[in-house]
């Protein structure tokens, strides 16, 4: 208990940062949905997705092999740091030097050839990113979560400083014509949408500079040990990049394919109309997402304070004992914050203040299920990181991957956006159960399915007695008391089932 008591520290830690940071981000999102159109939210969502996927592409999975060699080779951790970073650094570089040169024609691909700059600015942003992840990394490993947490803050509190003066005080004081030497130096109108990624750009930049002093150069270029964290890393490429494909790859999808559709039915004039329409449903579907970051947000401060967890507790005795207690509180975290968000997402639409974008809210409780299903498969992938069958992982995450591509592929004509949330939670349930049968095999842990079930049956029933009200209209006393009772019912029954063990720990 005392090690899991840890654990939980360190996600309180973690989570209290990722959930501030994360909530002030997401306080962004009514900011865009006023100054933006949806065509133009639509944009960020778009070039956003591509961030996640080539974050991923440019760390190759070394943060998770720069773990597990900093345990199991403990005396030779200098130099997997600088190795790390030696290999990380390299291939950054090469990245922003491909991206420049090609960058009209990656502009041209994307249908914005008029802004090859943010092809160049998004290049900056993702290395700078990836390079940073592994000081991050190490922090996490050091269990230096006030640092990683302190850190992470600042970025965010940077990013949301700028958006804030670019586009309230500059954009007003232009409009209005009280401009100044500062109003006019730094803005202008035409870059609109661009001051979104010049501050995440700026935002980078001052994290990657906090965090280079620790960056250590000490140990010598070693390229056996390269050869070897990068064997064991490549799988994880695969299981990172069919993670942001699952996750992202449904919004690229959504554009084009009702870019195509909208032309070839008639329901747009010309290409520029059929354009405009594809981002605005992109724009109400990427708006409506955001509300499921919250459980996103718990999953992401979960994995930042178990991955090293776990890895240096691999040798206890009792490791696959605490790996099941774990999965058996995560699930109730989990299932708790489903049924908050879903009985009262009349109140947290409001986090999008346009009620435009409204429209969209049938999809939050699947993208939310999916969430859930997203996180007990990353409590669950643990396994083949332990036992290092990481290849497993890889053949999970593409078996995810051909899901998400065929349902998107077959439904986005006919059902539009909803068919990309369901794909999402059919994707993310079959990865969660196939890792279960898996690692059973392999790495045998004593989960507590009953528990497990009796909480998800529980939730579903709750979720299922509310469904009778609409989210998208307000409600009346009555029926908060209602959604109240409901929660508490869920809280009494959690009680009653762990109070035995709590009674148990105290003796």
């Amino acid at each position: 208990m005392s090690s899991i008591r840890k654990l939980i520290n360190q996600t309180a830690i973690y989570g209290t940062s990722s959930i501030i940071g994360r909530f002030l981000n997401f306080l962004l999102t009514p900011l865009y949905a006023l100054q933006f159109t949806n065509e133009q939210y639509g944009i960020i969502t778009e070039m956003y997705a591509y961030v996640a996927f080539l974050v991923v592409f440019l760390t190759y999975g070394m943060e998770t092999a720069f773990f597990r060699f900093s345990t199991t080779n403990k005396e030779g951790k200098i130099n997997i740091y600088s190795n790390t970073l030696y290999s990380l650094i390299t291939t950054s570089i090469v990245f922003v030097a491909m991206a420049t040169i090609f960058s009209q024609n990656i502009a041209d691909w994307l249908k914005y050839p008029n802004h090859k700059e943010y092809i160049i600015w998004f290049s900056l942003i993702v290395s700078l990113d990836a390079v940073s992840s592994i000081p991050l990394a190490k922090l996490r490993l050091q269990e230096k979560a006030k640092k990683f947490a302190l850190v992470n803050l600042l970025n965010v509190g940077v990013n949301i400083f700028l958006n804030l003066f670019f586009l309230i005080y500059c954009k007003e004081a232009y409009e209005n014509g009280h401009q100044n030497w500062i109003t006019e130096n730094l803005y202008n109108p035409e870059i609109g949408v661009g001051y979104v990624f010049i501050s995440n750009l700026i935002a980078s930049v001052i994290k990657f500079g906090v965090l280079m002093p620790t960056m250590s150069f000490k140990g010598t270029f070693d390229f056996t040990i390269l050869k070897q964290m990068t064997s064991y890393a490549a799988p994880m490429l695969l299981v990172g990049l069919a993670y942001v494909v699952n996750e992202t790859l449904d919004r690229a999808m959504l554009k084009s394919i009702l870019f195509n559709q909208y032309l070839e039915n008639g329901d747009a004039k010309n290409s520029s109309q059929a354009l405009s329409m594809a981002l605005s449903q992109n724009g109400i579907y990427g708006a409506n997402y955001k509300i499921t970051m919250i459980v996103s947000m718990f999953i992401q401060a979960f994995r930042y304070a178990s991955e090293p967890f776990f890895f240096k507790n691999e040798a206890s005795k009792n490791s696959k004992d605490t790996l099941a207690k774990v999965m058996n509180y995560f699930v109730v975290v989990l299932v708790f914050t489903f049924l908050v968000m879903t009985l009262f997402l009349h109140f947290f639409k409001y986090f999008i203040p346009n009620a435009e974008y409204w429209s969209g809210l049938k999809v939050v409780p699947v993208l939310l299920g999916a969430n859930i299903c997203l996180g007990i498969y990353t409590s669950l992938s643990i396994w083949y990181k332990l036992s290092e069958k990481t290849i497993y992982g890889a053949i999970i995450s593409i078996i995810g991957v051909l899901i998400t591509l065929l349902i998107n592929f077959l439904f986005i004509p006919i059902y539009g956006y909803e068919a990309s949330a369901y794909a999402t939670l059919f994707c993310y349930g079959s990865m969660m159960i196939i890792s279960y049968l898996f690692g059973q095999y392999h790495y045998r842990v004593p989960y507590n399915l009953k528990k497990i079930f009796l909480y998800f049956i529980a939730g579903g029933l709750i979720y299922w007695l509310s469904l009778d009200f609409d989210a998208s209209i307000n409600y009346n006393v009555e029926e908060y008391g209602f959604h109240v009772f409901l929660l508490v019912c869920y809280i009494v029954l959690v009680y009653f089932v762990e109070r035995p063990k709590k009674l148990k720990i105290k003796k």
